[in-house]
């Protein structure tokens, strides 16, 4: 049977005393991570958790998570993994929507979790060290795992909601092991593996392609609470860091560090990229420096995440996110669902073991997302000749500039090509007489200097005349979300935009 929790169980009986996680000076093996798991499914017992019951986790990358990860699941219960930043109205929405009778939040974000529990009436466990010691100390390890069916929910993520509140995507466990083992495959992961825990663990990419791809294998998982390009070098080197997994805002924060040096991820076998799209400058320039492979994929919170992927084995095209992964089917749609004719720009539609149950409690929107076991993602794509994907931009980030459509991530990937663009998110700004224009926040490498007007003259010299963006503007730093993915929606020209 498909179950997350025999993840665990497999692992614990092949390598028990191989580190399973570390976080600077903790190290758990794998027995050490077993018996806390237990312990956490005989805590949550003991509080009145049943099988099926939704459990909140507001916690950040310290072993304190994967631990109640997995203790949930083994005490039968739906996690619920919540970014630890959010507020008490928040809480209480994530709370109150998915019906979790608890939540474990980090002491230090403890006091919005327990306000936003008190308010929907569910149970507040806190966190207060990264290995749980003293809250887990008097409970009896539980002697077996709860047995949930495969096609029973094992987490309820909340997508990031770009219209109206987010929606709780129901992932089930058959869903979430085949992807993970997906993902394995796809990586060449193997035990003697040490992978880079800096991805949000509550975050789908993280979760999956970190947390549970390293108990899938038996490999080490090293954490990194919040991220930092230095120290995320100095785990590198310090662990023997072999696979790397980030978004593109990681991989440019340590292209860009001054001190950086390369000898510091040597042992680098791997690196992954998703949650966005890579600039081919950076995807390059990071492979040159650091001498090893980016592989870009793409993913959402509704398949599990991962569903196409550049392969190790293939040819690879930098700024494509590659071809489906094993058992999954990908296709470009127009509004009514039809396949869009080749070589035309469409929708991705994705079907397979990766794809959502549905949102939670949401049946309307579930219809409109999903038909006949395709989900439609909002990301508008074309096709090339060998089958590999290539994303155009979010459906409803598109650009139209006097009836001409103006993708942002095209004129984003011209501004990175200047040698002053550290980072650059283009919008869409309501223009009286052409719909929109198109604008560019820009933020600048340390120590680098440009222009506004030169900045413009750049991109206007490298795309059709329509493109160009007519108002840049620099900015220290663009908003992110827990990720550190630029969020475009959030990106806002000053009022005196040259």
């Amino acid at each position: 049977m498909m179950n997350l929790s025999s993840l665990l169980e497999e692992a614990v009986e092949g390598q028990p005393d191989h580190p399973a996680l570390r976080m600077d000076d903790l190290v758990l093996t794998y027995a050490q991570f077993r018996e806390a798991v237990g312990r956490m499914s005989t805590l949550l017992a003991s509080l009145g958790v049943e099988p099926g019951d939704r459990v909140g986790l507001m916690l950040p990358n310290v072993p304190a998570f994967p631990i109640a990860f997995y203790g949930a699941l083994a005490a039968g219960a739906v996690v619920v993994p919540m970014n630890p930043l959010l507020k008490e109205r928040e809480v209480s929405y994530y709370l109150g929507d998915s019906g979790a009778s608890a939540v474990i939040a980090w002491h230090a974000m403890a006091g919005e979790a327990a306000k936003g529990a008190a308010d929907v009436g569910a149970q507040m466990i806190t966190a207060e060290t990264p290995g749980l010691e003293g809250l887990l100390a008097g409970f009896a390890v539980a002697p077996e795992v709860s047995g949930r069916g495969e096609d029973d929910d094992a987490v309820i993520l909340y997508t990031s909601g770009t219209t109206g509140r987010p929606k709780g995507a129901q992932l089930t466990h058959a869903g979430l092991v085949r992807n993970a083992e997906a993902s394995r495959n796809l990586f060449g992961v193997r035990p003697s593996d040490v992978i880079m825990g800096c991805l949000p663990l509550f975050h789908v990419f993280g979760l999956t392609c970190g947390l549970n791809v390293s108990v899938a294998t038996a490999a080490t998982l090293t954490l990194l609470p919040r991220f930092d390009p230095a120290k995320a070098l100095d785990i590198m080197q310090r662990d023997q860091v072999t696979l790397f997994e980030g978004v593109p805002t990681m991989y440019a924060a340590m292209l860009h560090l001054p001190e950086a040096d390369p000898a510091q991820a040597a042992t680098l076998r791997l690196c992954a990229s998703g949650g966005a799209a890579l600039p081919v400058e950076i995807l390059r320039a990071f492979e040159s420096k650091f001498g090893c492979i980016i592989l870009e994929g793409y993913g959402l919170s509704e398949t599990s995440p991962v569903a196409s992927f550049n392969h190790p084995d293939k040819v690879r095209k930098p700024g494509s996110i590659g071809t489906p992964i094993e058992g999954v089917q990908m296709r470009l749609i127009d509004d009514d669902w039809n396949t869009v004719p080749a070589g035309e720009i469409g929708e991705i539609a994705i079907r397979g073991h990766n794809v959502m149950k549905g949102y939670w409690n949401k049946p309307e929107a579930t219809a409109e997302a999903i038909r006949d076991g395709w989900f439609r993602t909002g990301d508008m794509a074309r096709v090339d000749e060998d089958g590999y994907y290539f994303i155009v931009d979010r459906k409803k980030d598109l650009i139209i500039r006097g009836g001409y459509n103006v993708y942002p991530r095209e004129i984003e990937e011209v501004l990175h090509e200047h040698p002053a663009v550290a980072e650059v998110a283009v919008i869409g700004i309501p223009h009286p007489d052409l719909g929109e224009e198109v604008g560019a926040a820009v933020a600048l490498k340390p120590g680098a200097s440009a222009t506004p007007d030169e900045l413009r003259a750049f991109a206007r010299e490298r795309v059709a005349a329509y493109k160009y963006p007519r108002q840049v503007w620099l900015v220290d730093a663009l908003p992110k979300g827990p990720t550190g993915k630029i969020l475009r929606r959030e990106v806002h020209p000053p009022e005196e935009a040259s």
